[in-house]
């Protein structure tokens, strides 16, 4: 199975390459070759290609072909929870509503709930999310029916004694999905954040995620709040908490949130091996504060984006991320230059690609790689005119500009229709599902 898009603007996100016009042929689940349009003309086996009767051809005129966003932080069953408990501190939000209502919550709810999630991903530019939750089967079997890419991680809170539960569904989630869907699916393990995560409970997944040698995905200094409980009970910040236990020795961390950090936790996390996903809307919408996003980045340190639950930002669109993350630092810095609209995409795409350790098949448009990569229609007012494609897409873009979304070689939306997807039974499940979920609550 070949498909052919031709005659798009590509954005291939792979050093600062500039947007050009161009051909992209896919071939089953990989990209077989990028065609400038001057050089088209003088590669016969190219010329072939495209006129072979197999082929699926997409008009890519006035579109632009980049990479798919990844989303590096998620928990994809709390779009059945969005907008019902806004305008509430961090604690009151958590204990008060999102606690009490995802123990309502059962496997198929979970089912349903990241449907509707993938769904709006789709929707909106995202080809791989990262996700922690609770029936991590049911939202990797809906992964593999969906087509998304996804790397999948069941999340352990330790405040109360579970006779080793989670423990054992992380593991039982580990040896049955990863690898699977197609290579789509990957696996890490997901111990909740320090303030859930006693030492030796903490030292038990570090010892799990080395034997299996697979990262670790773990929420860090969210609030002032933490930083406080940390300090109180271990005399240390959560970041140092976290180092002195050998968390960054030998593995791979994704530390979603970050906020909280000071100059030496900075320097805890200089060398890393993963980084850190930035969650603006999130922290924003629930008064978190502004992380230290440029400050990492001066310390070689990788930090992605992620939208965090809908039950908390209210939206899955990364385009509004991106717009949030630059904004934010400009702000904070009071200096228009830092973190300009390149930069940006970077955190949407390959460096959060290097957050899921998937860097190697995604994040970039290059011969070789996964074909994930999204279709932008240009032919709006809000896009035009087109003096800088980047500073447009970074500034101007939303979600609802996404005609065409890709992923390993399988078309998921074309013209804005959802190929692998039944979008109005998902949107009536997760209606039904979710007045039952927070009825009295």
């Amino acid at each position: 199975m070949r498909i052919h898009i031709r005659n798009t603007t590509i954005l291939t996100m792979n050093q600062e390459e500039a947007p050009f016009i161009g051909d992209i042929m896919i071939h089953n689940d990989r990209i077989e070759h990028i065609i400038p349009k001057d050089e088209q003309a003088i590669n016969p086996t190219i010329l072939e290609l495209m006129n072979h009767d197999s082929v699926q051809e997409i008009d890519g005129t006035n579109m632009v072909t980049m990479p798919g966003l990844i989303n590096a932080h998620q928990h994809t069953p709390m779009n059945l929870l969005k907008g019902f408990s806004d305008d509430l501190k961090l604690m009151d939000w958590l204990e008060k509503k999102m606690f009490p209502a995802e123990a309502r919550m059962t496997p198929e709810d979970m089912y349903w709930g990241s449907k509707l999630s993938m769904a709006e991903m789709i929707r909106s530019g995202t080809t791989a999310f990262a996700d922690m939750y609770m029936h991590m089967n049911q939202i990797a079997q809906a992964v593999d029916e969906v087509g998304m890419r996804a790397s999948l991680t069941r999340g352990l809170v330790f405040q109360e004694d579970d006779q080793g539960a989670r423990i054992r569904e992380a593991i039982e989630l580990v040896e049955n999905w990863h690898g699977q869907a197609d290579g789509r699916i990957t696996t890490m393990f997901g111990p909740h954040a320090p303030y859930t995560c006693p030492p030796d409970s903490l030292r038990e997944v570090i010892k799990l995620a080395e034997h299996y040698q697979l990262p670790i995905h773990i929420h860090l200094a969210e609030t002032k709040e933490e930083v406080v409980t940390i300090r109180e009970h271990y005399g240390q910040t959560p970041t140092q908490y976290l180092y002195e236990l050998g968390l960054f020795e030998q593995l791979h961390v994704m530390l979603a949130h970050s906020v909280h950090l000071t100059k030496r936790d900075i320097q805890y996390l200089k060398g890393m091996r993963g980084g850190v996903i930035h969650n603006p809307v999130s922290n924003l919408k629930l008064g978190c504060g502004i992380a230290p996003v440029t400050e990492m980045m001066q310390q070689g340190i990788t930090v992605g984006l992620g939208t965090d639950g809908a039950g908390s930002a209210t939206t899955l669109d990364m385009f509004q991320e991106i717009k949030a993350a630059t904004w934010l630092q400009k702000l904070d810095h009071g200096d228009p230059t830092v973190l300009p609209a390149y930069q940006s995409l970077q955190m949407a795409t390959i460096e959060s690609a290097k957050l899921l350790a998937i860097d190697h098949e995604t994040g970039t448009l290059e011969v070789g790689k996964k074909a994930d990569m999204i279709l932008i229609d240009l032919n709006r007012p809000h896009l035009q005119p087109v003096h800088h494609i980047v500073s447009l897409l970074a500034y101007s873009a939303n979600g609802a500009d996404v005609d065409t979304t890709i992923v390993n070689g399988k078309i998921l939306m074309q013209h804005r229709q959802l190929l692998t997807l039944d979008e109005q039974e998902v949107i009536h499940e997760g209606n039904r599902r979710a007045k039952r979920i927070i009825e009295g609550i």
